[in-house]
């Protein structure tokens, strides 16, 4: 399958003067990155294998899998942190053009129909 085309930076909420959490995505996956306090520690241990997120070096890194492959997000969070209408369709124009690899490296190498 296709390498897929890494956002080039993580887009950041802003609220209160403070950064909230940072956010990527991908054709199939929106990533949100929570900063957690200094010597912040999770109250119990959880199955990791089982969640889909993780915590290393203080950072919770959250992957959420898109039901609809493609579709671009103006935010991770309804009506929070939306991006400006530039960086959207820039975006757009990213995700694009890595589902267009996607389906190109899947049918001349596979057969597969991209849907």
């Amino acid at each position: 399958m296709a390498e897929k085309l890494a956002p080039e930076k993580r887009h950041s909420f802003i609220h209160g003067g403070q950064k909230v959490f940072e956010w990527d995505q991908t054709i199939d996956e929106v990533n949100i990155y929570i900063t957690l306090p200094p010597n912040h520690d999770l109250t119990c241990p959880v199955k990791t294998d089982s969640s889909f997120w993780t915590l290393e070096d203080d950072i919770m890194h959250i992957t959420l899998q898109k039901r609809d492959i493609g579709q671009t997000w103006a935010s991770p969070i309804l009506g929070q942190g939306q991006l400006d209408p530039v960086t959207t369709d820039l975006e757009q124009k990213r995700l694009m053009l890595q589902r267009f690899q996607e389906e190109v490296i899947s049918s001349v190498f596979f057969g597969n129909k991209f849907d």
